[in-house]
């Protein structure tokens, strides 16, 4: 297992609000709307800086996506930014039919994703919005995995014509890819070459199979590490090539186990390459009141639960 450094630890969130604003440096036509979250999603350089193209729309949620699609007809690139649960749940009629239906060239910016959200508990905790978004036929999903990442990403959904959901998080992370990377959309990304199990992991559990990964390799088995940062587009060709060689599969994810990841993975490999698979990711629970860390443990979705998981795929080969 090749040696990961770790740069420094950032919160995602602020990786999306860095790349924002340098957005709206080389782009005119990049404007942003928040939900009376703005330092929560760090919008306020954007909003500092081009005061004439940033929307502050109150808790008006489903207004502001209906405003972001009327923005699309006048050639603007809308960013909404929100928390998760708002920029989906709360909205998804509006995405569905101003947005998804319509193909609207809206880019919908979540933050606070997922059970790292923290203390705020289950009713801000959401876990279905990956599967929300991914069943909209034309939106794109993504869930990239650390500062830099998420900064790169939100760069390059500007350059992608149609709607796409951009998905982040609150806490600090280990911040470990390429300053200077080019994201590519629906491009997943090797991490480390291994023989005995494929990991497929997205979001803050990156790390987590990072460190899975080293444990591993430690007892002797060879984890192939793969950072699958758009959920939809999959890579299949990726998926594919590295299952070919393993023969088995784990999935790693802040998320329902139900309608995310390791559920497009399960549906590509059962239909080209019927494979062994465990998901590490939430079982059909809601979320609760505590620390990102003391969540993660309680759910089963830290650095052990992965090795356990590995453990259990590779004797089902």
């Amino acid at each position: 297992m090749k040696k990961i450094e770790i740069q420094n630890h950032k919160d995602t969130r602020s990786g999306f609000g860095e790349g924002l604003h340098e957005l709206g440096k080389k782009n005119e036509d990049v404007v942003a709307l928040c939900a009376d979250l703005t330092g929560s999603l760090k919008m306020n350089a954007f909003e500092a800086d081009f005061p004439e193209r940033f929307l502050q729309v109150g808790i008006a949620e489903a207004n502001m996506i209906g405003i972001a699609a009327g923005l699309t007809i006048g050639g603007k690139i809308p960013f909404t930014g929100t928390f998760a649960n708002f920029s989906t749940g709360r909205v998804y009629d509006q995405i569905r039919q101003a947005v998804a239906y319509s193909n609207k060239n809206v880019k919908i910016c979540a933050s606070h994703a997922g059970l790292t959200l923290g203390e705020d508990g289950a009713t801000h905790q959401i876990l279905e919005d990956v599967g929300l978004m991914k069943m909209l036929p034309n939106m794109t999903v993504i869930n990239p995995c650390d500062f830099n990442q998420t900064k790169a990403a939100t760069i390059a959904i500007a350059e992608h014509e149609g709607p796409v959901y951009l998905r982040f998080g609150r806490p600090k992370v280990p911040n470990f890819t390429a300053v200077d990377q080019k994201f590519e959309i629906g491009k997943a990304l090797m991490i480390n070459e291994g023989t005995d199990v494929s990991i497929f992991a997205t979001g803050h559990l990156v790390w987590k199979a990072i460190e899975a990964g080293q444990a591993l390799a430690e007892k002797g088995i060879s984890a192939e590490i793969i950072n699958i940062h758009t959920i939809k587009p999959l890579d299949a060709e990726a998926v594919l090539n590295s299952v070919k060689k393993t023969k088995c599969v784990v999935t790693a994810e802040e998320h329902m186990m139900h309608g995310g990841l390791g559920d497009s993975i399960a549906q590509l490999l059962s239909r080209e390459l019927p494979t062994p698979i465990e998901m590490v990711a939430v079982n059909d629970k809601f979320g609760q009141s505590g620390t990102p860390e003391e969540l993660l443990v309680e759910y089963g979705l830290d650095t052990p639960n992965i090795i356990d998981a590995v453990g259990k795929v590779i004797k089902r080969k």
